[in-house]
């Protein structure tokens, strides 16, 4: 295996660790160590023609990329919820009814407002 590696990632525990590379040939025919290297750091990356192909990843970094990921999925579903729910006020629907019924020239002067008004709070 080689003692240095191109791939990094951040573990469950979100330290940036170094992901060693393996020859698919060693893989096949020492699969062990290569498992328990997987399992120590969390992760190996599988070369062909040292070209990395694929990773190995033990089943507790699989398990906290799922649950993150899971988690996200869930705060941006709550988030998107709220916001739909706010799309969805009678104040939201005059404000998207008048920017449909404006003219132009209106619509130009409001870009620009905001567009001040958000490079003044930077």
């Amino acid at each position: 295996m080689s003692a240095s590696s191109a791939l990094t990632f951040r573990n469950r525990l979100g330290e940036l660790v170094d992901v060693p590379a393996v020859a698919a040939t060693r893989l096949k025919n020492d699969f062990g160590s290569v498992l328990e290297q997987a399992l120590k750091g969390g992760a190996v990356t599988i070369t062909r023609h040292e070209t990395p192909k694929a990773v190995l990843v033990s089943y507790e970094e699989f398990q906290a990329l799922v649950r993150n990921r899971e988690a996200n999925l869930n705060d941006l579903s709550a988030e998107y919820d709220v916001l739909l729910e706010r799309m969805q006020a009678p104040a939201a629907r005059r404000g998207m009814a008048a920017a449909f019924d404006a003219a132009p020239a209106e619509l130009g002067r409001a870009a620009v407002k905001t567009a001040r008004a958000n490079r003044k709070r930077r």
